[in-house]
């Protein structure tokens, strides 16, 4: 399953409103996400506005573009962007990063090696 990472900033002032409306997202809008191929999904964001988000999904983009295409999330999208300090829809506006160490893949690697050597 691909994992993904993105940043974005929150306004400072509004860590403590973004943090309250996060604790009781809409139950339509978490059907959406799930309808649409939204796994394993989490928020961190700090005290400084730093957010960090991870999903997991078959096809990013393809989940991306079908939650986009709810109502639900558009309405979300637009209260939600006065909270972040780039102005733009939140969903639109993320940096994504690559991932460069996964604990579980790597220790799968290394169990996939052993058993090679005990098999020599």
């Amino acid at each position: 399953m691909p994992r993904y990472c993105f940043v974005s900033r929150v306004r400072p002032d509004q860590v403590d409103e973004y943090r309250r409306r996060h604790a009781a997202v809409w139950p339509e809008l978490l059907r959406a996400l799930r309808d649409t191929g939204w796994r394993d999904y989490s928020i961190f964001v700090g005290d400084d506005g730093l957010l960090v988000g991870y999903v997991e999904a078959d096809d990013l983009d393809a989940s991306q573009a079908a939650i986009q295409a709810t109502d639900v999330n558009r309405r979300w999208q637009e209260q939600m962007a006065p909270l972040f300090s780039h102005g733009a829809k939140p969903d639109e506006n993320w940096r994504h990063l690559d991932e460069v160490f996964n604990l579980d893949d790597q220790l799968a690697t290394v169990s996939r090696d052993a058993s090679r050597d005990e098999d020599r």
